[in-house]
């Protein structure tokens, strides 16, 4: 009966715990159980393509194959090139979109609108239109460069460097929409009546932008650029539907060798052990976001 009569008139701490409970039970299947049954996995030898379905314990093994994989180290480098180049590049890209869509327009809504097309369009549909637009023989890219005079046309795709270029202006075209979205609702919450007296002291307008834009919208930038850092750690669709990884494995991510390694070769203990790479590397990417430029910000 005492229990029963702490269950109708719960304390404060008590009532916390029941209505926090159904949370972090749920969050307990959909993130730490998938997260605590990917580790274990790492530790055995596990392959579906064998045929035997025999699981055996290896310990550490598999992470020492990681480090002397040729083909982690390469999609690790190509990940964090794609992130070092695509991130500030939809930053830039983005905080322009956002600073065009906060001018006074009579009718806001066809930039804004703009703004949320490519947000809104798949990853895999805009690696499969910007692979058409770099296409050799029949790309919008190359028929322009040939009307202004070019004599001979790129092959965007077919080259390690040239593909590489192609798949990062793809991603910054397709982000900076997200970027923009995010930076915008940052503007729209700076008090005008900041730039008004920096007027009347007569600063310029490139002052205002640095004085009182930046510092200002550091807080939305911050939250923009952990989550497209994130998300550019996990880069899959645009390089596997414009490039396949290819040529040879020149564009190939990370992503794409846990895919390989689980879905073509059906080795689910060493696309495990990547995973589990991966995401110690966004762990710790966004720990020095958190720490460095959070705490400066």
């Amino acid at each position: 009966m005492h229990v029963f009569a702490k269950l109708r008139d719960p304390s404060e701490k008590a009532l916390g715990i029941l209505l926090l409970a159904p949370a972090f039970i749920l969050l307990a299947m959909i993130v730490a159980y998938p997260i605590g049954k990917l580790i274990f996995n790492s530790f055995f030898d596990l392959r579906l393509s064998g045929g035997s379905g025999a699981v055996k314990f290896v310990g550490w093994d598999n992470y020492a194959d990681v480090f002397n994989d040729a083909d982690f180290w390469n999609a690790t480098k190509n990940t964090l090139l794609i992130t070092f180049i695509t991130v500030p590049g939809a930053l830039v890209v983005g905080l322009g979109l956002a600073m065009l869509a906060n001018l006074p327009f009579k009718r806001k809504w066809p930039v804004r609108l703009a703004l949320l097309l490519p947000w809104a369009l798949p990853l895999s549909f805009c690696g499969l239109i910007f692979a058409w637009f770099f296409h050799t023989e029949y790309g919008v890219i190359n028929d322009v460069v040939r009307r202004l005079g070019g004599e001979s046309a790129t092959m965007w795709l077919l080259k390690p460097n040239w593909a590489f270029a192609a798949i990062c202006i793809t991603i910054i075209w397709k982000t900076s929409s997200f970027m923009a979205l995010i930076l915008l609702a940052g503007l729209q919450m700076i008090p005008k009546t900041l730039y008004e007296a920096a007027e009347v002291d007569g600063a310029s307008r490139w002052q205002q932008f640095w004085q009182i834009t930046i510092p200002m919208l550091m807080p939305s930038i911050i939250v923009a650029l952990i989550f497209r850092t994130i998300t550019a750690l996990q880069t899959f669709d645009i390089p596997y539907t414009m490039t396949k990884g290819g040529p040879g494995n020149a564009t190939e991510t990370l992503s794409m060798l846990i895919h390989k390694t689980t879905i073509d070769y059906l080795d689910v203990g060493y696309g495990s052990t990547l995973a589990v790479c991966m995401f110690l590397l966004s762990l710790v990417v966004t720990g020095f976001y958190l720490k460095r430029i959070g705490r400066s910000a």
